[in-house]
């Protein structure tokens, strides 16, 4: 039997970070990554392999990274858990181990209407064959329905639209795409850029069936109209990869990922889980959240690598932070939006402000810039922020997170002591972080 003091289950995101963070912070000991992928795509990358990059080779997580750090990969499938005898069973043989860490991810979520079998239809799985199936499905068509409007969707509409195919079209159920991620304006603003940049859109609309015979013809919608379609591909969420916890018998929680503690102990002993895979609650309250992003995954494995042999590190919940793009226009929230936090049930104060992202906005790579901060009335502490503008919106996206995260007042946000420069930043006098947390200040205080 092979053996390892730590065993990785899973090498994506969260378990190439987890294997990192446990053989630096525990260096005596072996650590070892297995996983059923010769080579791992970078999961955030897979829209960009249809239009940007051009191919799934060139969107990989590096091995370089684990074996410069000591950490031996082992691919194979584990089949079960035995952990009364701590090992993983394999079919290249047994590993045991001392700590393991569950490093899954998740699956994509199939939605339930007929015809998702169908030849042609996609779901975006992280599989390097499968993907190359979907490329080459992709160089003769001509008629490309998305089903999903969030992120995975946005994307490889604006990615398939670079290939020349003439009709790409999303379809998703809420009101407007990017709903459960932005608050109004900002996903009419994105909506703009897609239809721009020639991606269609029917929104509040529901999918009925993919019909065809054994290749997808068309897609059926609620209201009885239909769409051409040679390709189908299913942008509608990810559901955790649990089957192996399962089958070993560790706890899950009511969502139906593995049950964790702050320090990512699972029920057993000795056994941590992260990522996708794991249990998630909310920075703000406490209370279960759906997200699923790599931030989070990588921010949760730097916990469980660090907890190997003691608890040094606790989770305070999920924030979400994310971004996309669409063309030069780039979007991103961190925390709370106005509509989630009143949906939480918190009173707040908004301030919006808007202008150049340089000084003066001539300099090359000016663009405009929309920050949205929403703060809680009654205390000022910072909810979450909205930004809009382009490469440059990145970082400050960052910048607006880590507010969050230290529970930042807007008194606080107002004394920030930037750096900026005309070539790299909006001005001092201008800076939009600051201005809107001035302008909501004065709303808190003009309260009734």
């Amino acid at each position: 039997m092979k053996n390892a003091d730590i065993v990785i289950l899973g090498g994506s995101a969260a378990g190439v970070t987890a294997a990192l963070t446990a053989k630096r912070h525990h260096p005596r000991k072996s650590v070892l990554v297995i996983r059923k992928e010769k080579e791992v795509l970078i999961p955030c990358g897979i829209p960009y392999i249809f239009g940007t990059v051009g191919s799934p080779s060139r969107n990989l997580i590096p091995d370089a990274l684990l074996e410069k750090a000591g950490v031996e990969i082992l691919q194979a499938e584990a089949l079960a858990l035995d952990l009364q005898q701590k090992s993983v069973v394999t079919d290249c043989g047994a590993v045991s181990f001392e700590r393991l860490i569950l490093a899954t991810g998740s699956d994509p979520s199939v939605p339930p209407i007929p015809g998702t079998g169908l030849q042609g239809v996609f779901p975006i799985v992280k599989d390097i064959p499968r993907l190359l199936e979907l490329q080459q499905a992709l160089e003769s068509a001509q008629d490309v329905v998305i089903i999903g409007g969030g992120f995975i969707g946005i994307e490889f509409a604006d990615e398939i639209r670079k290939r020349g195919i003439p009709n790409v079209t999303i379809v998703e159920i809420a009101p407007h795409c990017l709903s459960l991620s932005y608050d109004t304006e900002f996903c009419e603003e994105a909506e703009e850029a897609l239809r721009a940049r020639g991606v269609q859109i029917r929104a509040s609309t529901r999918v009925q069936a993919i019909l065809g015979e054994a290749q997808v013809e068309k897609v059926l919608l609620g209201d009885g109209g239909e769409l051409k379609a040679d390709v189908v591909i299913l942008g509608a969420g990810a559901l955790p990869n649990v089957q192996i916890a399962q089958m070993a018998g560790l706890e899950l929680g009511t969502s139906g990922a593995i049950r964790v503690d702050r320090a990512m102990r699972t029920s057993e002993p000795g056994v941590f889980a992260c990522g996708d895979c794991a249990k998630k609650h909310s920075f703000f309250g406490g209370r279960p959240s759906s997200l699923k992003l790599a931030s989070i995954a990588t921010m949760e494995a730097r916990i469980a690598g660090a907890n190997l042999y003691g608890i040094t590190r606790e989770n305070s919940g999920t924030i979400g932070v994310w971004s996309t793009a669409i063309g030069d226009l780039a979007l991103g929230t961190a925390g709370l939006t106005e509509t989630a936090a009143r949906g939480e049930g918190y009173e707040v104060v908004t301030a919006t402000v808007e202008g150049p992202n340089r000084h003066p906005g001539g300099m090359p790579g000016g663009a405009p810039m929309k920050v949205k901060l929403v703060f809680e009335a009654s205390s000022g502490v910072m909810l979450g922020g909205q930004v809009r503008g382009n490469s440059a919106a990145g970082e400050l996206l960052n910048v607006m997170a880590a507010c969050v995260q230290q529970r930042m007042h807007a008194e606080d946000i107002a004394m920030f002591q930037m750096g900026t420069h005309p070539a790299l930043t909006a001005s001092p006098v201008a800076y939009p972080l600051t201005n809107a947390a001035e302008i909501a200040i004065g709303a808190m205080r003009n309260r009734p």
